[in-house]
């Protein structure tokens, strides 16, 4: 057997961020990355999370790019994946937008005001994954 790196398609990639649950949104400050975990959802393709007062939350506000990313990994197997979206991040201000987002998923696991939804429009998705393939 052998571990071999693939690229996941578009589609797949989706069906992986779809179940939600825990990711890392990466911005940049002061020409430095910083990387922080959020819980997030899915809505119309686009990874919608909570934020409070702060990094994150000033990234959205000036509409800079941001990384998110999510995975799994066997240590044991060496094997996993990851997906990586990369898009501008923006707070939810729309009404509508922001009915739907109050209809996903999404609370905060910290304490503190994270009222603001921010969704980062998913301009870039990609990943990769490292199976098991039998040997040739």
């Amino acid at each position: 057997m052998a571990v071999r790196l693939v690229e996941l398609d578009p589609e797949e990639c989706l069906r992986r961020l779809e179940r939600g649950g825990v990711g890392r949104v990466g911005v940049s400050v002061g020409a430095l990355p910083a990387i922080f975990p959020v819980n997030f959802a899915m809505l119309d393709g686009d990874v919608v999370f909570r934020s409070g007062p702060g990094t994150k939350l000033d990234a959205a506000a000036t509409g800079e790019v941001v990384a998110f990313e999510i995975d799994h990994a066997d240590t044991f197997g060496h094997t996993g994946w990851s997906v990586l979206v990369v898009g501008v991040a923006r707070p939810i201000t729309d009404p509508d937008a922001l009915a739907e987002a109050r209809r996903l998923p999404l609370s905060s696991w910290a304490d503190g005001d994270r009222d603001t939804f921010v969704r980062l429009e998913s301009a870039r998705i990609t990943g990769r994954e490292l199976s098991v393939h039998a040997a040739r």
